[in-house]
């Protein structure tokens, strides 16, 4: 698109690999070297959940607008902190739910809303995988962010109750399946299966309502 003008990597090797792939844009090692240049304007941060906050916090603060992968931050404390920075820096920080702007889900939004399938009663989210094999997060923070945006965005409405259940099978505290259940005020109640320990790759989305 022509708009990438520094990328940052600790990794020496994988520089050297998207200095292959884009040739045309400066390298760096220190975050700071993006941080501190006045002719970047925005940064995306791709990096392990656990950085997000420190990263995002960083790059507002040096008066950046930022777009961050999913989840904005792991607790709620720091998420609110970093909405209220970006609000007092009147900064943007858009979080990457990308799957808000699929053209199949924005389509089963608007049937939804346009109440063919009537009420809705339930809907199942399975994304399941085998690998990759994270170490620096779990299953709910590297897949499930995705289905929670999306359905969250269907029923129009924050959840009033979340119950999580998972298994830690190969990295003890590092859970790789999870099923995790949000029920709605308005009675709807979902289903959300993730995994990377799943021999066959699915990604896929029910909506159940009363006429389909």
């Amino acid at each position: 698109m022509g708009v990438l003008h520094t990328a940052c990597d600790s990794d020496p090797h994988t520089i050297l690999e998207r200095k292959e792939q884009f040739p045309e844009a400066v390298y760096a090692t220190p975050f700071d070297v993006i941080l501190k240049n006045p002719e970047i304007k925005a940064v995306a941060i791709a990096t392990p959940a656990a950085t997000h906050y420190q990263y995002v916090k960083q790059a507002l603060l040096a008066g950046k607008d930022v777009y961050v992968e999913k989840p904005l931050a792991l607790t709620v404390k720091e998420g609110q902190e970093i909405v209220d920075i970006a609000e007092k820096e009147k900064r943007i920080v858009m979080v990457g739910h990308i799957l808000q702007y699929y053209p199949a889900v924005r389509k089963l939004k608007e049937i939804i809303s346009s109440a063919e399938l009537g009420r809705i009663e339930c809907i199942y989210s399975n994304r399941l995988n085998i690998g990759k094999l994270r170490t620096e997060e779990n299953i709910l923070w590297s897949f499930a962010p995705h289905d929670i945006s999306v359905i969250m965005m269907l029923i129009d409405e924050d959840p009033v109750r979340v119950s999580a259940f998972g298994g830690d099978f190969l990295n003890r505290g590092i859970y790789g399946t999870t099923l995790t259940i949000l029920e709605f005020k308005n009675g709807v109640k979902d289903h959300i299966f993730v995994s990377w320990l799943h021999p066959y790759k699915e990604q896929k989305l029910i909506v159940v309502g009363l006429n389909g």
